[in-house]
């Protein structure tokens, strides 16, 4: 039965002159005597959260009236246990949560309990979709024939879901080949309004993908959590925050002819890295907000992970309903959502003044130009006519400057393949149209298509060895793209549907031919690749591939048709056409009539029905055919995708005494700044002399079936072994070059002889000989996808804390989630400044006795010398509740022995 907390439980209308209850913030209002409508909208519905699941307990009135009276510029102490209505996964971060929902039953049975109290309380979406890689393109049968090694490849692990769709009631499985996590959600699994026993409330929700904020696109609150607090979340934990700033974006005007979401979305990046919104919630709001359609909205708020927001939050409008029609949601559901937000005073897009915000940012769309991003991060926007002399510029700059560090003559060099091709410095040679960000959006995709067809039309072409493809996030998308008449173009120009995943984004782009690899190393050529995702960090895209840039979709065909990034496309043609006539950007570009024309085709509700009915009605043969076992354990066959994880071997009901200071240890890698969750824990290709290749060597795994890190998390023997092991890292402890240029790959030297060797084999000889070990880095440590294996791979390597000068949200509440200490130099205190070389000897004192969230700890550096330097750092331990988890030598101990108990 319903509590009436605070008097709030009202009813509202539903259709066909039903009534359905609701916990009211309007009555909450009254009830507290406290303007809540003033309060951001997303800070409304977590409160909507906080107060129906008020229980006495876990969240408490106090909790209520706290985020209640939420203060713009308050300080930021109170901690907020926040209750989702569901969890949504991807397969990388998906398959290693399901392994760990597996061990623990594994542990519930041997403790003599019912293995059936390890169950989801909340449901859970995995969408397989990471999967897929673009082996084969500019082929008739690509699609299919990239499918079908997708479930050669990963045929264990989508054993391994099977099991897990029916062994926990709460699991659902989307299979391979409906498209990205984030635009399914989007399309499909977001309903606007969910029920229970009657009583309606907002969809809300976590998923183990940084981009999970796409969907703030439709004003649902929601953001990337790791895959280690989103098990917290699905068995019955909430998830708790320190109570956030939120950052107001009033946007004013409208986009000019000629701009795209995507450059709105570049200019947006660059603007809010530059504010420093890293870990607060951003809201848009204002007369601009309102000229965006919903997918441009949702293109916006996907990028808020590059940002560095918690969310980039739109509320709900009359565009959002639109949308939701247009999707093929019923009826029922669309008049529940619309009245449910009306009757909380929550519908609509607020005007400059009617909410307090900590502070408001302010952007004129009609000053947003057409814009790349790149070359290794996403927040640096280069404005179309700067790209060739930007590239140019750090084609010899020092890698330290984000350049290239290459001698400027070799620009105008061209190498010959043993095959014939001709290679140069900035030839783009990977193009693909690909990334929830973009390719959820119909006015850049048909963009991408109307520029293909006027270029087949004026005679241009993509040359042979350009690696392209088209990877919508929907199959949605072919159908409009087919009722337009715009993908036969696209085909021609090597954009044809290669798969429907996250692949070169996500580092899944495939291998270029050997003759380019051997060419493009013997040479040390920057290759770019120009791609319409949300990520260009080092290595990610293709170990070869230097320079990665992000663009619209019909800006990555002009650059695939260019062929080089030191070509102006503002004043230079894009190419030779018919008769061998110079053909500029201009005379290609669609304009926004001809985008808008077509735009009626991408919102069919019927295609929407149809399309997602499959999902259980018929999910494809190859999906059908895979085998799978049954019960209510698993009983871990060999495989070396699924192996029972570590992390509960000698469980115990009462943890065992965690914590104390940490004297003697040693530096495993010192590191710059920008240090990602790529750079720890790659996702891409598994290199066959590295640790993990060697592991899968010698377990019988030829180097064509490795396939990749991201496939094979639900084994952390390579995991643990691929940690650390990214080909662009740099660790400052290896000396310079004769050139002065960094190293890069994952080595390190092991202490205190100083011997060379991979950091996976120096973590277990310190292991071995039990020391512990410490990673130190700069600015935005832990950047990039919500990576639960980049925390776990550290644990695992014996690492016991990490110390830097700033953190990124997800990784540093993974870190505690391990058990492993973050901690942040104060002031101006950095690895420059403190003179550490990884060399030396470190204690952490001060965490005997009782731990507290934000307290002071003593770092001391020994030196060889005999020198002694301390220094006091920030424990980012910053709530009660992970105080607790890091007692427990993290959080899936905890949430365990809270179940066993129960």
């Amino acid at each position: 039965m319903s509590r009436n907390t605070l008097n709030t439980l009202k009813d509202f209308k539903l259709a066909g002159g039903k009534k359905g209850q609701f916990y009211s913030l309007p009555a909450l209002e009254k009830s507290l005597g406290v303007n809540i409508s003033r309060l951001p909208v997303s800070i409304r519905i977590v409160l909507e959260s906080v107060l129906r699941n008020c229980d006495g307990k876990k969240v408490t009135e106090e909790h209520v009236r706290q985020l209640a009276n939420w203060g713009p510029t308050a300080a930021r102490t109170d901690e907020i246990p926040f209750v989702v209505a569901r969890v949504v996964l991807q397969d990388f971060t998906g398959v290693p949560l399901l392994a760990d929902l597996a061990a623990m039953r594994n542990v519930a049975q041997k403790q003599g309990v019912n293995p059936k109290k390890i169950e989801p309380l909340v449901p859970v979406d995995l969408v397989v979709d990471h999967s897929v890689t673009i082996d084969h393109f500019r082929e008739k049968k690509a699609l299919d024939l990239n499918m079908k090694l997708e479930f050669q490849r990963n045929n264990e692990r989508y054993q391994f879901m099977k099991w897990g769709m029916q062994a926990f009631d709460t699991f659902g499985v989307v299979p391979p080949g409906f498209g990205i996590v984030h635009q399914v959600n989007l399309e499909y699994l977001a309903r606007g309004v969910h029920q229970a026993g009657g009583t309606y409330y907002p969809d809300t929700l976590v998923g183990t993908d940084s981009h999970t904020t796409m969907i703030n696109g439709i004003g649902v609150v929601g953001w990337g959590v790791g895959g280690i607090e989103a098990e917290a979340g699905m068995l019955g934990q909430p998830v708790y925050f320190l109570t956030p700033d939120v950052i107001g974006v009033n946007l004013t005007g409208s986009l000019r002819e000629g701009c795209t979401a995507t450059d709105l979305v570049l200019t947006i990046t660059e603007m809010l890295r530059k504010e420093k919104v890293v870990g607060k919630f951003v809201e848009f709001f204002g007369a601009g907000t309102k000229t965006l359609s919903l997918t441009d909205r949702a293109t916006i708020a996907n990028m808020a992970p590059e940002y560095g927001a918690t969310m980039g939050f739109f509320p709900v409008d009359e565009a959002t309903i639109d949308y939701f029609r247009g999707t093929g949601r019923t009826d029922e559901e669309i008049v529940a959502f619309e009245n449910y937000f009306k009757a909380q005073n929550l519908f609509g897009v607020p005007a400059e003044g009617q909410i307090d915000y900590t502070r408001v940012l302010h952007l004129d769309l009609a000053t947003v130009t057409p814009s790349l991003a790149g070359p290794k991060r996403p927040q640096d926007r280069i404005e179309i006519g700067n790209v060739k002399n930007n590239f140019i510029d750090l084609f010899s700059k020092p890698t330290s400057e984000n350049g290239f560090n290459k001698p400027a003559a070799d620009l105008t060099n061209t190498y010959t393949t043993q095959n014939g091709v001709h290679v140069k410095n900035g030839d783009v040679l990977i193009a693909a149209i690909t990334s929830c960000t973009n390719t959820s959006n119909p006015s850049v995709l048909l963009a991408a298509g109307l520029l293909a067809k006027k270029a087949v039309e004026k005679g241009l072409v993509v040359a042979p060895h350009i690696k392209t493809s088209l990877a919508p996030g929907s199959r949605v998308v072919t159908t409009y793209l087919e009722k337009a008449g715009l993908l036969p173009y696209l085909d021609q120009l090597g954009f044809g549907v290669t798969a429907y995943g996250c692949t070169t984004c996500i580092g899944n782009a495939g291998d270029l031919t050997p003759e380019l690899n051997q060419t493009i190393q013997q040479n040390d050529i920057v290759a770019a690749a120009v791609l319409s995702g949300n990520r260009n960090f080092e290595a990610r895209i293709h170990p070869n591939i230097r320079a990665n840039f992000l663009a619209s979709p019909p800006l990555v065909v002009a650059y695939a048709i260019a062929g080089n990034m030191t070509r102006d496309l503002m004043t230079e043609p894009v190419g030779k056409g018919k008769d061998g006539k110079d053909v500029y950007l201009g005379d290609i570009w669609p304009s926004s009539q001809e985008v808008g024309a077509l735009m009626r085709l991408a919102m069919d509700p019927e295609t929407f029905k149809r399309n997602y009915a499959d999902v259980k009605g018929n999910p494809g043969a190859l999906w059908k055919n895979v085998s799978s076992t049954t019960g209510q354990v698993y009983n871990w066959p060999e495989s070396t995708y699924i192996a029972e994880p570590p992390f509960f071997s000698g469980f115990e009901m009462k943890p065992s005494k965690t914590g104390g200071d940490i004297k003697g240890a040693r530096a495993l890698g010192v590191f710059g700044d920008s240090i990602t969750t790529d750079h720890i824990s790659p996702a891409g290709s598994i290199k066959e002399d590295g640790p993990a290749g060697k592991w899968l060597l010698a377990h019988g795994v030829q180097k064509a079936d490795f396939n990749s890190y991201g496939s094979r998390r639900g084994n952390h023997e390579i995991m643990m072994r691929g940690t650390f092991a990214n080909v662009r890292i740099k660790n400052k402890m290896i000396p310079p070059k004769a050139d002065g240029s960094a190293v890069e790959g994952g080595i390190t030297l092991y202490q205190p002889d100083g011997e060379q060797m991979s950091i996976y084999d120096a973590a277990m000889k310190y292991i071995d000989n039990g020391v512990p070990t410490m990673i130190f880095a700069g600015e935005e440590y832990g950047t990039g996808s919500s990576r639960d294996w980049a925390a776990k791979g550290t644990q695992l390597l014996g690492v016991k804390a990490v110390f830097a000068r700033s953190f990124e949200r997800i990784h540093r509440s993974n870190l505690i989630g391990m058990g492993v200490l973050p901690l942040q130099f104060l002031g101006d205190d950095s690895v420059q400044s403190l003179g550490i070389t990884g060399d030396e000897t470190y204690d952490l004192v001060g965490l005997e006795g009782d731990v507290k969230p934000q307290q002071q700890l003593k770092l001391v550096i020994r030196r060889k010398n005999g020198e002694i330097k301390e220094t006091s750092v920030l424990l980012r331990i910053d709530t009660p509740i992970e105080v607790d988890y890091y007692k427990h030598g993290g959080i899936l101990p905890f949430v365990l022995r809270q179940l066993l108990a129960a």
